[in-house]
């Protein structure tokens, strides 16, 4: 069809724009799994009236005594429905974002090394017992920082503000908060620098050097 010296609807060199290609995001199966553990144990709770808090949680006089296991079980189990949401939401967002950002393998490396680091601190400092994911997923927290943009750091840091002010009331273990964070802002560091891969197996066993000092103290 033409009109004047126009034509339209006639073929063209010019392409239409293509839609931009769909990004797959990866499954992040770290996160589900600690996520899906904690529900399990909170819902086993449940059924049994309060006894899985007693056999988890971590006393530090228990550990000197050999129950080395609570430094892994005391972040699966929770003091409750709105300790349990609180957590879990922050997994479902923070911890899936940050696991297909980094990748499931980096990221269960931080995980497990803000894991010990936040048992470390409880362990060394605190005479209570602790439970909860809180201070692996601070240590997501002060991975992320080093290599978050400017606008991210921002949220993060605000976030970490209120957790901080959160930390200092009672019955709240910021022991494990700071421990969590510091171990994880180590990981951090080692991605912003490109050296994680490098460094892997000397975060994990400098984490596990020290829970073992702090439990043996």
């Amino acid at each position: 069809m033409a009109i004047g010296e126009r034509r339209v609807l006639e073929p063209t060199d010019v392409q239409p724009a293509s839609p931009p290609p769909k990004v797959r995001l990866g499954v992040p199966w770290v996160g589900a799994t600690i996520l899906g553990v904690c529900v399990i144990v909170a819902l086993i709770d449940l059924a049994t009236r309060g006894g899985i808090p007693d056999l988890g949680a971590l006393y530090p006089e228990a550990v000197r005594a050999g129950e080395w296991y609570r430094i892994v079980t005391t972040h699966f189990v929770h003091g409750g429905p709105i300790h349990l949401v609180f957590n879990m939401s922050v997994v479902w967002t923070l911890g899936f974002s940050f696991e297909r950002f980094i990748g499931s393998g980096r990221f269960l490396i931080s995980s497990i090394v803000s894991a010990l680091g936040a048992s470390t601190f409880v362990l060394a400092l605190s005479p209570y017992p602790t439970v909860g994911a809180s201070g692996m997923i601070l240590g997501w927290a002060g991975a992320m920082l080093p290599v978050a943009n400017a606008v991210a750091r921002r949220a993060l840091g605000l976030w970490l503000v209120q957790i901080a002010a959160i930390s200092l009331l009672p019955f709240v273990s910021w022991q494990g908060h700071l421990g969590g964070f510091l171990f994880g802002l180590a990981c951090g560091v080692c991605l912003k620098l490109g050296v994680f891969k490098v460094a892997a197996p000397f975060l994990v066993a400098g984490s596990v050097a020290a829970v073992v000092a702090a439990g043996l103290l």
